[in-house]
């Protein structure tokens, strides 16, 4: 059973963005379904992510806690509430245009 949680910066955008908010909602559905199977793992300082396109060149990028430890990103990454996470937790963390979002770590 996964765990969705939406970060305030998420749910920001997402009401920023209101124009496309059932296009995220499937895309959200979707990745809750299967975490792994639509995301893209980054690197750089975005390591341990992963974005998943909502629609050319508009993304949304989450953490899979459970992908996250299997890799050890977890040391990178460093969510304060780290431990208190199950392995189903599925944190959204940003939406937005591509560049934007890669542009806020």
């Amino acid at each position: 059973m996964m765990d969705a949680q939406f970060e305030a910066a998420f749910v920001k955008a997402l009401k920023r963005h209101a124009a496309i908010k059932k296009l995220v909602k499937r895309k959200v559905d979707m990745i809750i379904e299967n975490p792994l199977a639509l995301g893209e793992p980054l690197k750089g300082n975005w390591q341990g992510f992963y974005s998943c396109p909502v629609k050319r060149n508009f993304i949304i990028i989450y953490l899979y806690c459970a992908a996250c430890r299997k890799k050890g990103d977890d040391a990178v990454v460093a969510c304060a509430d780290c431990s208190e996470m199950p392995d189903g937790t599925i944190r959204f963390v940003l939406l937005g245009p591509h560049d934007d979002a890669y542009a806020s770590r």
